[in-house]
């Protein structure tokens, strides 16, 4: 049985008044203007959100990953774009705080805590798994590392203050790329927004290029040694960019869950509650199994990861079942609707688009099948 601690369920409560309360009333908002709303999270910081793994002595809340999925699933299930927004802003935290030496985390972490916003930066436009064909490069130059390229699907991409970057830096000793990583701090020449994407779903999170345009930065901005930039950026994804997903993916489950139980009951035909109807009580029923499992599958995951042990395969079964679980329900509540499914006063239309946005973001569903199907055939 999954049980929360007194502590976490008061912590999801706190999050669920805030969200009614902030993000709720404005969710449709959110999406339809398709902006991300940086007040929120400079909101989001003061409440302790956008550092809620780090430990206190960089002005962090110092709790888990567990917790951070709560965050996640609460703001997601009204808004799965803003939600979006944040965990992006977790991942760059993640890097630093994992592979950041001392200086570095005393320098950026207290700002990421507080308010400034951070990105990641991988994607290129040859592929976002293919690691091996990154072309955006770093070279070392007078003590100076100079960073040129272009990165492409960057979540805060028009809104991060703090960028954390994987270039490539030459290669090894085989002929193999080296890669590399870099914070680039806020204001930092040549490193602006390009093109703003327009997506299916998740609005209210930015997402496009950034471009790195002779970006100088300090050789005290390397992040671990040269050559680490596949095992930070691979780690940082498959371990908390995943695990961020199969929160939100559970988010919209959820929402599902309740809109269709809610509208079930009080729409009336044939002179009774649509509940009433068999069919319709199988499609309640398949929405509850989904979130169920999905929120089993999503606490087991982040509880593994707070226990420090090896996290990926479980990370990757939650977030292929959560973002695929999601499609499927929200599709089912449409159904279950009929026509109030596809009128945009209802927010279910949302939900579709925001769970099929959802299975790229941190890796396909067919990526995570191949690292589900390796690890039990290793």
């Amino acid at each position: 049985m999954l049980k929360f601690s007194e502590q976490q369920e008061q912590l999801r409560k706190v999050v669920r008044d805030f969200v009614e309360k902030e993000i709720a009333t404005i969710a449709s908002k959110i999406d339809q203007e398709d902006t991300c709303p940086v007040e929120l999270l400079r909101m989001t910081a003061q409440l302790g959100y956008n550092g809620v793994f780090v430990p206190e002595c960089y002005q962090g809340v110092g709790l888990g990953y567990t917790e951070r999925a709560i965050i996640l699933e609460e703001i997601a299930r009204h808004s799965a774009g803003f939600a979006l927004a944040l965990m992006t802003h977790h991942l760059g935290v993640y890097a630093i705080l994992t592979w950041g030496n001392e200086e570095q985390k005393q320098k950026y972490l207290p700002k990421l805590c507080s308010g400034s916003i951070a990105g990641l930066a991988v994607t290129e436009p040859g592929g976002g798994s293919d690691f091996a064909g990154m072309k955006s490069t770093g070279e070392l130059v007078d003590g100076y590392w100079v960073l040129n390229g272009r990165k492409c699907f960057i979540t805060n991409s028009h809104c991060a203050d703090i960028n954390i970057v994987v270039v490539r830096t030459g290669e090894d000793e085989k002929g193999r790329p080296r890669m590399s990583v870099f914070v680039i701090d806020e204001n930092t020449p040549g490193c602006k927004p390009g093109r703003k994407e327009k997506k299916t779903g998740l609005k209210g999170s930015d997402m496009g290029d950034v471009i790195l345009d002779n970006v100088k930065v300090p050789a005290s901005n390397l992040i671990g040694k040269p050559g680490d930039g596949a095992k930070i950026g691979l780690g940082t994804i498959s371990e908390v960019g995943r695990s961020g997903m199969a929160a939100i993916g559970l988010g919209i489950l959820r929402a599902c869950l309740e809109d269709s139980v809610k509208f079930a009951k009080e729409r009336i035909i044939y002179g009774r509650p649509l509940a009433k109807l068999t069919n319709i009580q199988f499609i309640i029923a398949q929405n509850r199994t989904d979130y169920e499992a999905g929120r089993l599958l999503t606490y087991n995951a982040v509880g593994i990861k707070d226990a420090g042990l090896p996290c990926v395969p479980e990370i990757s079964i939650a977030k292929y079942f959560t973002t695929e679980a999601a499609i499927n329900t929200a599709k089912r509540t449409i159904d279950l609707m009929g026509g109030y499914g596809v009128i945009c006063d209802y927010p279910v239309d949302r939900y579709l688009r925001d769970a099929v946005a959802s299975i790229p973001s941190g890796g396909t569903s067919y990526v995570m099948q191949i690292i589900i199907a390796g690890s039990a055939l290793s």
